[in-house]
């Protein structure tokens, strides 16, 4: 069995997030290949694919949120995701029945009241599935029906038990807007399937993350019984330094480690940094101690340098000026911080094209 460094695993990844050059693959397909990407906030999406893909025009991401092609969701760990509307079939469907494991878990102990959930899931479904509800809406809603417990925990039960799609305007640049949610179904024009095709989700995630182990899947998806799905797939093996086995498709292409690898900006929550158990490909423990002491897990925007994890920026605006402070977590050559700096005076272009810029570096 070939052993695989990590240097050849962080140029493999690299490659298969298409972040070693900028590609000319369409948003939607793009968006698919990536597994669907994290979008908390509005912004996060489209520098990830700004980042990926040229040409990448922000209006272009807009108007297919806007045209139903792509769409807002609950989705991997319980998070907001921007996902095709083909996608969204199979990676929902997938990971329903974990999302109703954790509604059960939605309310904290000193809160918690026993809830009939397929009651809440009916009530929701029946008030969301006309026209668009904020949250706040919802749980107010739910709370006339359910008074012993709390509308925002009853709310956060109903985006876990309910396919909603959060509709625009948010979600589209420099719009913004209060979220609103309404039902799948009701957006996209038919309900979810009865079963999912597992095997398939660790097919298209070892497209995009592999070669990898299953408990790399699992950290990406938090699906469990990932064994038995992935025994009926046609799989090639690989060992990894310490000596763990990993899976990958077979036409799976494995980029040499001596690859150069130009610097990168990443949005806030990339699963690029979030795909793995294992996140030594794409980042050192020092790297992950700082960047995972964050309050709330909410993740900062980062960098990469020679292909790995080297530290956070961020964008201050004010009335005529945009300010982007590039802060390293190590020491950083002047070479390598000219491609980071170079990387932000193209960033502050598409962020704040009518300020003046200013890129605030050691």
């Amino acid at each position: 069995m070939i052993t695989l460094s990590n240097r050849t695993l962080n140029r493999t990844l690299l490659a298969r997030q298409m972040l070693l050059e900028r590609t000319t693959t369409p948003i939607v397909e793009a968006v698919e290949h990536l597994g669907g990407l994290q979008a908390q906030a509005p912004a996060p999406p489209y520098l990830a694919l700004w980042t990926r893909l040229t040409p990448f025009e922000f209006d272009a991401l807009s108007k297919l949120i806007i045209d139903r092609s792509l769409v807002r969701m609950t989705l991997w760990r319980g998070t907001l995701h921007l996902i095709s509307a083909d996608d969204v079939y199979l990676m929902r469907t997938a990971l329903q029945p974990q999302l109703n494991k954790w509604a059960r878990t939605a309310m904290p102990p000193a809160t918690r009241v026993e809830i009939d959930l397929d009651k809440l899931a009916r009530i929701t479904r029946e008030y969301v599935d006309t026209e668009p509800r904020t949250v706040a809406e919802i749980g107010a809603h739910l709370e006339e029906h359910f008074p012993e417990a709390r509308a925002r925990e009853l709310s956060t039960q109903a985006q876990m038990l309910v396919p909603m799609v959060q509709v625009p305007p948010r979600g589209i640049w420099g719009v913004g807007g209060i979220p609103q949610n309404v039902a799948m179904a009701t957006w996209l024009g038919r309900d979810l399937p009865e079963q999912a095709a597992v095997g398939e989700l660790i097919t298209r995630y070892l497209r995009a993350f592999g070669p990898a182990t299953l408990a790399d899947v699992q950290a990406w998806s938090r699906l469990t019984g990932l064994k038995a799905h992935a025994a009926g797939l046609e799989l090639v093996e690989y060992r990894n330094e310490a000596g763990k086995v990993l899976l990958d498709v077979p036409d799976g292409v494995i980029v040499p480690e001596d690859t150069p690898a130009p610097a990168r900006l990443l949005p806030s929550f990339d699963n690029v940094l979030l795909g793995h158990a294992d996140r030594t490909r794409i980042m050192s423990e020092d790297a992950r101690s700082r960047w995972g002491a964050v309050r709330n897990g909410v993740f900062p925007p980062t960098f990469l340098v020679d292909g790995f994890l080297r530290g956070t920026w961020n964008v201050v605006e004010t009335k005529d000026t945009a300010t982007l402070t590039i802060e390293p977590y190590f020491k950083t050559t002047m070479k390598d911080m000219g491609g980071v700096v170079r990387e932000a005076k193209a960033a502050l272009k598409v962020i704040a094209p009518k300020k003046a810029h200013v890129v605030a570096a050691p």
